[in-house]
């Protein structure tokens, strides 16, 4: 296995509104002090490696982050908006609380079926794989050979995390992705890839 490409894939830090489950997606919500300290720590944990690259979604919870991580490294992080967690449509902002109370039977429609049901202006998770692994093969090809970063989402890790042991995306909420979590992937050149690291914290 020769040409081993380390993706460093972290989840943005804490963010306001944490306490009750919600649906934030695009929308573009503020970090907490905690947030902060995570990425702080993160920059400490990541201080020996050699990080040649980073990419992030464009959201500034993940923006701010790869900032401080990057500062570590003097390197500029570069936004994507192919990273932005998906898109939940008209359920953006909202509690699932709420969204249980307002729309019953789309939120069991939805929990029955994760993977293709789309909330009305919004993306479904084939949607977001869509966007997201066409850039991650991309990114991989562009930095062969080197350990980068990607700063992105709890829903995207997970895709990306799926892909890269071969499971369906149904699987999605059988891999946990705490806030500030650290996973490490390694991409090889016969199109092999090794999960290393899952949702690592200090």
């Amino acid at each position: 296995m020769t040409s081993t490409t380390r993706v460093h894939l972290i989840r943005h830090g804490q963010v306001v509104g944490h306490d009750q489950p919600r649906y934030n997606g695009q929308t573009d919500v503020a970090l907490t002090e905690l947030g902060i300290s995570q990425y702080q720590r993160l920059a400490e944990r990541l201080a020996d490696r050699r990080i040649s690259a980073c990419y992030t979604s464009d959201l500034s919870r993940c923006v701010i982050g790869a900032n401080i991580i990057c500062a570590r490294f003097g390197i500029q992080p570069v936004s994507c908006s192919q990273l932005r967690e998906l898109h939940i449509g008209i359920w953006e902002g909202l509690s699932w609380d709420e969204i249980n109370q307002r729309w019953p039977q789309e939120w069991q429609d939805r929990m029955a079926d994760l993977v293709n049901y789309r909330v009305p202006q919004g993306e479904n998770l084939l949607d977001v794989q869509a966007r997201v692994m066409p850039l991650m093969a991309e990114i991989v090809e562009r930095h062969r050979g080197e350990e980068l970063l990607v700063v992105a989402h709890g829903g995207v890790n997970r895709i990306i995390l799926l892909n890269a042991i071969g499971a369906p995306l149904s699987g999605m909420f059988n891999i946990e992705q705490n806030f500030g979590c650290h996973n490490i992937i390694d991409y090889y050149g016969d199109g092999l890839s090794t999960v290393k690291l899952l949702n690592a914290q200090e």
